[in-house]
């Protein structure tokens, strides 16, 4: 009855007044959860949404990127073609790839830019890696030669805090495969394409104590025995050190 009595008592304005009050409130109410639900839900899963896209992306190159490896430009040669107009210019570049692990290889590429030539022979580099077994990972396990054409290279394996001595291209080679000590010798020609191909031809006939002992169905201690001059504690010890 208070509350009949009191709505009696209001005039019509202070009622209408009232209910747009209660009105507003409904909207801001409302409005609010409005915009803090399906609204706030559909702006949270967009960021959630845009940051697994990016993770994803960030997670391919990641896997791209994982195997770090070392490029080197040996060579860039700028050829002219004569055409109507004039001359068309173009360039070949020739580059060495390799983890640093043991893992080399080489490629060249041609194109009208450079940039484009360098991106080719990478691509061409990768797709042609060997493994070479290192000894200790630091050096070859043997002497060898290699030769292409008129190249004729010499490698021999170098004890420890020896380099690599080797220039031109051959350095770029060993430096990308990870060596640390080595001896070389280039006799002939002086063109790069060639010698890396005799260095390559070298480095292919590399064989490990490994390799051979599984080739000739023998024990790698057997094989480091050297006919006697070596005991068989310290064959044994050494044969235990060989990973490849």
């Amino acid at each position: 009855m208070a509350t009949t009595e009191a709505a009696e008592n209001q005039s019509p304005a202070q009622a209408d007044d009232g209910n747009a009050r209660t009105r507003d409130n409904n909207r801001g109410g409302g409005g609010g959860r409005g915009r803090g639900g399906p609204g706030g839900g559909r702006d949270n899963n967009r960021g959630r949404g845009r940051g697994g896209r990016d993770d994803r992306r960030g997670g391919r190159g990641g896997d791209d990127d994982g195997e770090e490896l070392i490029e080197k430009l040996v060579h860039i040669n700028r050829v002219a073609k004569v055409v109507k107009g004039g001359k068309r210019f173009g360039f070949a570049a020739l580059v060495v790839v390799g983890d640093g692990k043991g893992r080399v290889g080489f490629g060249h590429g041609k194109a009208r830019e450079v940039p484009e030539a360098i991106n080719k022979a990478t691509a061409a580099a990768k797709k042609k890696m060997i493994r070479v077994p290192l000894k200790e990972g630091r050096t070859l396990h043997h002497d060898g030669k290699g030769h292409f054409g008129a190249g004729r290279v010499v490698v021999r394996s170098a004890p420890a805090g020896t380099g690599i001595i080797a220039g031109g291209p051959m350095r770029a080679v060993f430096e990308a495969l990870g060596v640390a000590d080595v001896v070389t010798k280039s006799v002939g020609t002086s063109n790069p394409y060639n010698m890396i191909r005799a260095t390559f031809d070298g480095l292919t006939n590399q064989s490990s104590p490994k390799s051979v002992a599984q080739r000739r169905g023998k024990k790698v201690a057997d094989l480091l025995g050297r006919g006697g001059q070596v005991s068989e504690a310290e064959a044994q010890a050494e044969a235990e050190a060989i990973t490849e």
